[in-house]
């Protein structure tokens, strides 16, 4: 179903509320089946839908095969541009289709087979993306863990989604150093108590590893000699990935996604949404390990029969604030869609947009922002520098696909710079109070999409069914529970402010701050801790922590500090960017015993701070001010 037959925007809202499975029926004449569905949604378990039940089909083969068989095996599908290791790679979609077989009769010879899962840890390389083809090509269950995050939070995955094969590589790359990853995914399975999983590793020229004899398999030769797996029938609801996302405490929040319902809305999100049509160059500056990279770096551009970039770099520093237009330039990029913060970066280095006039861009159409909220002073810069459309949009990890934002492919609305437009065709979106009721137009409340949602949205939780109902759907019934709270205005653009619970934005990788209370509180000189997320100028959040002491301890207040910074670093990884802590006497509190962190924030931020009915002592507020002061807080602009 092209967007032509659909219409504008408005008409494909109301035929996607009117009747879904028709609406979807058609979209999914998109993908190849199999065999057909026999039905489009089934709700006869609500609140649990499933889509297309019945269905067969495979991701790989919609992502590859079908174009090599469809004419268009010499069109490049994946460029790989590595400015840290000096390195390009082109693979054409007939070559692409080669390494994947190759790559899944490799972890076939390891006993990889249907229904298993594979955790992949690598960096930002081809073979990355090539490892989560090929454990779809197979029916294997993919789980992408992110580079950054250190040996304890790759083992909590490791323990959760119990794999039978590890995929990793040597190291990951940073601006003048090599990272290694080997000694990570060692300790992550002696913490996991699975030493003995069998991992296949790319050892990189830049810093190879040691290899455990018996356990760990080289991937050039393990490729080389194996022979290329066909694409497998898969159900289309058999799970295609579980990708990890922060949850407060406890068990990991492994949100799955399945084969069928994510490829329709996938392929059809990258004409709708994103305007881009087969042939087009698409580039999604994220990581494979984070759902932006899932989504828009290797299923969305690829079921649509795009050419996607791998890009191992940074916005800044590779060589210079001008990388990224260098990479449109030489690549003929169309869409680019990144984060915010890359967009802060740049424009604090070349705020005058000098270097884009560098370069040739006359091939780029449209930026798409994404991964916190698009302020409006960057999405301004940014379309007085490039003279193209800006295109802020919100979704989240659980949902996949965007649930508001202007869909270029359907119809160009009026940009509100701070908005990221409209709810898509098939999201229903709606603001609750507390009771559950409808706000009015322009008044915050809680963001929540009418059940049921669309295809390629989360379905359940990883071995977590009671979890997944406990935390998205009890709270308002027949609604998902985004966590996100805004307001819809009277033109119907949605606005979304904050979070509603405890996970903050930093750079675009949403962390919890509940989890590095719990490090904090671990250290054996702290009593208790608070941390918030306040905001940044380049980031959009960064945590700030607050701790009280034990009594009678013998290290200074400084050594303590730095001791807790080191200790979220090596817990979480650096992505987390926790840098700011002091020592405090005491924490505000509710008479509960509440610790009223949103007052904290708002006195970071430089907000007005309106004292709790509910306080304990407001004695202790000064308290609070003098010490967000000596960390710098709130920061002048």
């Amino acid at each position: 179903m092209g967007t032509a037959s659909i219409g504008g925007y408005a008409k494909a809202v109301e035929a996607a509320r009117s009747d879904p499975a028709k609406f979807w029926g058609e979209i999914a004449e998109g993908i190849d089946w199999i065999k057909r569905w026999d039905t489009v949604i089934d709700d006869t378990r609500k609140p649990f839908y499933r889509w297309f039940v019945g269905g067969v089909l495979n991701t790989c083969y919609n992502c590859v095969d079908r174009h090599v068989v469809n004419g268009r095996g010499d069109q490049l599908a994946l460029i790989y541009d590595s400015p840290l290791a000096g390195q390009q790679r082109k693979l054409t979609y007939r070559q692409l289709q080669h390494e994947v077989a190759q790559c899944a009769g490799a972890l076939r010879a390891m006993g990889v087979d249907k229904g298993d899962r594979v955790v992949i840890y690598m960096p930002m390389v081809a073979e990355a993306v090539i490892a989560m083809l090929a454990c779809a090509r197979i029916g294997a269950v993919h789980s992408v863990v992110f580079g950054g995050f250190a040996a304890p939070e790759l083992a909590k995955r490791i323990v959760d989604a119990k794999p039978k094969v590890m995929m990793s590589a040597s190291c990951g790359l940073l601006p003048g150093k090599a990272v290694p990853y080997k000694p990570l995914l060692d300790e992550a399975l002696e913490i996991a108590g699975v030493p003995q999983t069998p991992c296949l590793v790319l050892q990189r020229r830049e810093l190879r590893c040691d290899m455990v004899a018996g356990r760990d398999v080289d991937w050039s030769d393990a490729v080389a000699r194996v022979q290329p797996a066909d694409c497998v029938p898969l159900a289309a609801t058999d799970p295609l990935y579980v990708i990890y996302t922060s949850g407060t405490t406890g068990k990991p929040k492994g949100v799955v996604r399945d084969n069928g319902g994510h490829a329709v809305a996938l392929r059809w999100s990258m004409e709708a949404v994103y305007g881009v049509q087969p042939g087009d160059v698409y580039w999604a500056g994220s990581d494979v390990g984070w759902v932006v990279g899932h989504s828009y770096i290797v299923y969305g551009p690829l079921l649509q029969g795009c050419t996607t970039i791998v890009y191992e770099g940074k916005p800044v520093g590779t060589p210079d604030a001008g990388a990224f237009w260098r990479v449109c330039a030489e690549h003929g990029v169309n869409a680019f869609f990144t984060a915010p913060t890359a967009f802060r970066a740049i424009k604090k280095e070349d705020p005058e947009g000098t270097l884009v006039k560098k370069y040739d861009l006359s091939k780029f159409r449209t930026l798409f922002l994404a991964g916190e909220r698009g302020d409006p002073d960057t999405i301004e810069w940014a379309e007085r520098i490039l003279g193209v459309p800006v295109i802020d949009n919100w979704w989240q990890t659980e949902l996949g696909w965007p649930a508001i934002s202007n869909c270029m492919g359907l119809e160009h609305l009026p940009v509100h710079p701070g908005s990221p437009t409209k709810p898509v065709p098939g999201f229903d979106i709606r603001i609750l109070d507390e009771d559950g009721n409808e706000k009015a137009a322009g008044d915050i409340g809680s963001l929540v999409i009418k059940l049921p949602m669309p295809p390629g949205t989360l379905y359940t939780l990883w071995n977590n069914e009671k979890g997944y109902e406990e935390t998205y759907l009890s709270r308002y019934p027949g609604y998902y529970l985004s966590g996100d709270a805004g307001y819809i205005d009277a033109e119907g653009y949605g606005w979304v402010m904050s979070r509603i619970d405890d996970i903050i934005n930093v750079a675009g990788h949403r962390l919890s701050t509940g989890q590095m209370e719990e490090v904090l509180a671990s250290h054996p000189d702290v009593a208790e801790a608070a941390v918030v997320g306040v905001a940044d100028v380049l980031k959009g959040q960064v945590p700030l922590g607050l701790v009280v002491l034990k009594s009678g301890v013998k290290h200074t207040d400084e050594e303590i500090c730095k001791d807790l910074v080191a200790r979220v670093r090596a817990q979480i990884g650096a992505v987390a960017d926790f840098k700011s802590v002091r020592v405090v006497a005491r924490l505000p509190k509710t008479r509960s015993g509440k610790v009223l962190r949103v007052t904290v924030r708002t006195m970071a931020d430089g907000g007005e701070v309106k004292v709790p009915a509910t306080i304990e002592d407001d004695t202790v507020l000064p308290e609070i001010k003098a010490a967000l002061a000596a960390l710098g807080y709130p920061r002048a602009g």
